[in-house]
């Protein structure tokens, strides 16, 4: 089995929690119209730039704070390819990966720039940095939860294992 992430990087800072990724005050809102808002406290026109299959890069405590899954779901509707950190907070890591959005943890992210172009083996957990020339370990994720993220989260992963049980 083979999954290889290739994107664009936009590179953030330590401590990055679910109210910057995905405010409160639009969680009545539609998924679409939340993620108007995805980031805007720290990049306001990050809804407007992104592109799918970019790659976020950032530091330490990823996703802290609440557990709610908004989070997740404003950077899979902006078709996040994946989320490289040095640290996830843990349910945010969970979540992620139970709606099939990719987390990698890495050492140390800084030596990734933004507007860099990364590309990511989750079998391997090597981070490839093209732009650089350079390559990193981060970690691996088990085959089992990169056959859920292929599948696009648990519901689906579900699906598949009771129909074919």
């Amino acid at each position: 089995m083979s999954f290889m992430i290739r994107g664009r990087v936009w590179k953030y800072g330590d401590n990055i929690n679910t109210d910057i990724i995905s405010p409160g005050q639009y969680m009545s809102q539609p998924v679409e119209k939340q993620a108007e808002h995805a980031m805007g406290a720290i990049d306001p026109d990050f809804a407007k730039k992104v592109k799918p299959g970019d790659i976020i890069v950032a530091g330490h405590n990823f996703g802290s704070g609440s557990s709610r899954e908004t989070a997740q779901m404003v950077l899979k509707h902006h078709q996040i390819g994946a989320i490289v950190s040095t640290s996830f907070a843990r349910i945010f890591y969970r979540n992620s990966i139970n709606v099939g959005l990719p987390v990698v943890e890495m050492k140390d992210t800084s030596v990734i720039q933004e507007g860099d172009e990364i590309e990511i083996d989750l079998i391997e957990g090597k981070v490839m940095n093209h732009t650089q020339g350079t390559e990193y370990q981060g970690t691996k994720l088990p085959e089992h939860l990169i056959e859920m993220v292929k599948l696009g989260g648990l519901e689906p992963f579900l699906v598949k294992k009771l129909l074919n049980s």
